[in-house]
């Protein structure tokens, strides 16, 4: 990775390593895997959809990436931010925080809830 400022972006469906849209963190650092707090996601089918949650058991499994604020732009391009999905900071365990795109709850009205945070792939 080349000396860029760092930004932190967890993501957690087409995004990941073996999926569609990873290419676009080519130029990006992985950094492991990371379970979100707060969070409930929803599968939409084609991809998932994380909405917050005001319970603490909620989480969402993702990986973790350092990326370039060039990286930042096109993942906001792909995710129609702030129409479609909210970029927003979120706290992980160790106190870092970190971008993550999430729904409003009118947009998973009638999906379905994925209870355990992981989404295996398109449907």
């Amino acid at each position: 990775m080349s000396a860029f400022p760092v930004e932190l972006v967890a993501v957690y469906g087409t995004l990941k390593q073996g999926e569609c849209n990873h290419h676009l963190l080519a130029e990006g650092r992985w950094l492991g895997r990371a379970v979100l707090r707060h969070l409930q996601l929803y599968d939409l089918g084609p991809y998932p959809m994380a909405v917050e949650s005001a319970d603490p058991a909620s989480t969402v499994s993702a990986e973790l990436y350092g990326v370039s604020a060039a990286v930042l732009a096109r993942l906001d391009d792909l995710e129609d931010h702030p129409r479609g999905y909210e970029r927003r900071l979120f706290d992980l365990q160790d106190g870092r925080l970190v971008w993550v795109y999430v729904g409003r709850p009118a947009q998973v009205r009638g999906c379905p809830l994925l209870v355990h945070g992981v989404w295996r792939g398109r449907s």
